[in-house]
């Protein structure tokens, strides 16, 4: 056996990073970007070159649903730091994850139908000082504070924080 063909990542068990994305449906770039942000996971050979187990498809496919249905990146990170990086996940373990989820996306839907049904009073201008703002300044409470839309990223927060506490 030659050197070149000892660095070579055995077909049954892994793969190099082109194959990987080949396989996957995504760039080396993609799978070089997840790797820095330990979504997925490598081993190196002598030369160099990564190697990923098979079962990383089954990561890359599961950053896929998630960002399919919306949820960040960090939202994924989290589900997939539950998950074991030594093998695929089983069943049940793909269950709880689309259970947690399911609760992420209902109190999106929620927080759209919200500010969908808000519209009407909003000017859209961004400035939120309005006194006719009902979407995030009703009676103008936001004047007190100064210019600027500084309550939607409040609001944003506070949904955030929200959607963690009822997470744990």
């Amino acid at each position: 056996m030659t050197a070149s063909e000892s660095a070579m990542p055995t077909r049954k068990s892994q793969l190099g990073v082109g194959d990987l994305a080949r396989r996957a449906g995504v760039s080396v770039a993609t799978i070089r970007f997840y790797e820095s942000r330990n979504l997925i996971f490598s081993t190196r050979t002598s030369g160099n070159m990564r190697l990923f187990p098979k079962h990383t498809l089954r990561r890359l496919a599961i950053i896929a649903a998630g960002q399919r249905v919306g949820l960040t990146l960090a939202e994924i990170a989290d589900a997939l730091s539950e998950l074991p990086e030594d093998r695929a996940p089983r069943q049940i373990e793909w269950e709880q994850l689309s259970t947690h989820w399911k609760r992420i996306i209902d109190r999106r839907m929620l927080q759209l139908e919200s500010l969908r049904d808000s519209l009407d009073g909003c000017v859209g201008c961004g400035c939120l000082s309005f006194k006719t703002c009902s979407l995030v300044n009703p009676g103008d409470e936001a004047a007190k504070e100064g210019e600027g839309s500084r309550w939607i990223r409040k609001l944003d927060a506070k949904f955030n924080d929200a959607a963690t506490d009822s997470a744990d």
